[in-house]
């Protein structure tokens, strides 16, 4: 049973990484593959639940009751749904939290808010540009999230530069800037927050810890690229380039400077006060991101109540605008993931790893370059299920394991294009063909990312 739980999981994700080949949606492969697991092992994977786990003998404990004159079978039937219902009470929290960031972030960017920052960018120098662009990404990933802020800064060198193959070599530094800049920020990248929504990390330990490894993952390719760039970049016609924050229905027209301004600042303010929020009240982070969306929705219905297209300005656009397909892909593959680790087989393999690797070190740099390969997100969740949170030490809350994996799946991605959402987002947006990004910026990535894994080491050392 457990070779053919490792087939179907190996079928369905091979679909999620071929979905250009196949033309099938990576979502509706990551659904189908979540529900089919979750299927086999209620209906005929029942001599994979180990009775002996802490999880069972919870579970017993809590409904000792109701499972007086049952059969093994039926118990571990309750037990399977009763785990899948635990899970989704897991999914439903990082869901929200995604949605309500997504939300946000689209009503800002439908206000025209992020012009704020890239308006400000007058230089045509090569080398000052790369800095400048690579600085806004690291620290907008951070306050936004990766995904989203590599949209906004590919749309912007659209704006800065003519050239295409100049542009895509920034593309590839804002990959890895929005890579590094969210591996440090519980709010800036999805495996972060999913170690922040599990009580594996903390939002001010993390960044403490990651901050300077992600600076250094950065710095290196940014430095090796300013020795070989010179000149200045070509400027597009102002009249060809986009309006930024401007949807089909014409959203943001008509938006004053005032409004623009207390949007964007309420928007920013909102992502920035979730830790805030989560540290004064204990409550999920997702708490916080549903007040800070409700907190902008009541501006925005104030400040357009009399506007004749006000609704195009409105949360409730923002909403649909939002990549609810990303989202179900989430449910999907973290269902998927969810119950491989109610069937066991997680744990399992957290035995080989300890017995062939050992290392937390080695181990945690080769799951940052696994995920350039596959996606971190269930790498990360892989990681959760096989290692339980320790009252203190490498597996404690904050422990060494679990900062250095924060830094390696958020980091490692960057190493190929289809490695994260932000290296698939700007591929999709630039046109940017796999084999030029594997010969221009892999390497560089990969430099980085062990520069940044060799001054996380060493600061463990060290301190």
């Amino acid at each position: 049973m457990v070779t053919v739980f490792i087939v179907v999981f190996v079928l369905g994700y091979l679909m999620i990484a071929t979905e250009h080949n196949i033309k099938i949606d990576k979502a509706s492969s990551a659904l189908l593959l979540g529900v089919a697991l979750w299927t086999i092992l209620i209906t005929v994977g029942y001599d994979l639940i180990d009775t002996g786990t802490k999880h069972f003998g919870d579970f017993m404990f809590a409904f000792s009751e109701d499972m007086n004159g049952k059969s093994i079978d039926e118990i571990k039937h309750k037990f399977i749904e009763h785990s899948l219902l635990e899970h989704l009470g897991e999914l439903a929290s990082i869901l929200f939290f995604l949605i309500g960031a997504m939300a946000i972030v689209e009503v800002v960017d439908m206000h025209g808010g992020f012009t704020i920052i890239t308006d400000q960018i007058k230089t045509e120098k090569k080398v000052a540009l790369l800095w400048i662009i690579a600085t806004i990404t690291f620290f907008l990933s951070a306050a936004l999230d990766n995904l989203t802020t590599t949209i906004v800064m590919v749309s912007l060198l659209r704006k800065l530069i003519k050239d295409q193959p100049t542009r895509w070599l920034y593309a590839g530094i804002v990959i890895i800037a929005a890579n590094a800049g969210g591996a440090w920020s519980p709010i800036g990248d999805v495996t972060t927050t999913m170690l922040w929504n599990s009580g594996q990390i903390t939002a001010l330990p993390i960044v403490i810890k990651v901050i300077v490894p992600s600076i250094v993952s950065l710095l290196v390719p940014a430095l090796i690229l300013s020795f070989t760039m010179k000149g200045t970049v070509e400027r597009p016609d102002p009249k060809s380039a986009s309006a930024h924050g401007l949807d089909a229905h014409g959203s943001g027209a008509g938006v004053t400077a005032t409004e623009k301004k207390i949007i964007f600042t309420v928007g920013l303010a909102g992502l920035l006060f979730v830790p805030v929020f989560k540290t004064i009240t204990h409550l999920p982070p997702f708490m916080g991101m549903m007040l800070s969306l409700a907190v902008l929705w009541i501006v925005t219905e104030v400040m357009h109540k009399n506007r004749e297209h006000g609704h195009y300005l409105s949360v409730i656009s923002g909403l649909r605008r939002i990549d609810l397909a990303g989202v179900l892909f989430f449910l999907g593959i973290l269902l998927a993931i969810g119950s491989l680790q109610t069937a066991g087989i997680l744990k399992d393999l957290a035995s080989i790893l300890d017995k062939s690797v050992g290392d937390i070190y080695v181990l945690n740099i080769l799951i940052g370059a696994l995920s350039a390969i596959v996606d971190n997100v269930p790498l990360v969740a892989a990681a959760q299920g096989m290692y339980e949170i320790a009252p203190e030490g490498v597996y404690g809350v904050d422990g060494t394991f679990w900062t250095f994996l924060a830094y390696c799946a958020g980091t490692g991605g960057s190493m190929l294009i289809i490695g994260s959402a932000a290296g698939v987002a700007a591929m999709g947006l630039e046109r940017i063909p796999f084999g030029w990004y594997l010969k221009k910026i892999s390497l560089l990535a990969l430099l980085g990312y062990l520069a940044g894994a060799g001054v996380f080491i060493l600061m463990i050392q060290l301190f």
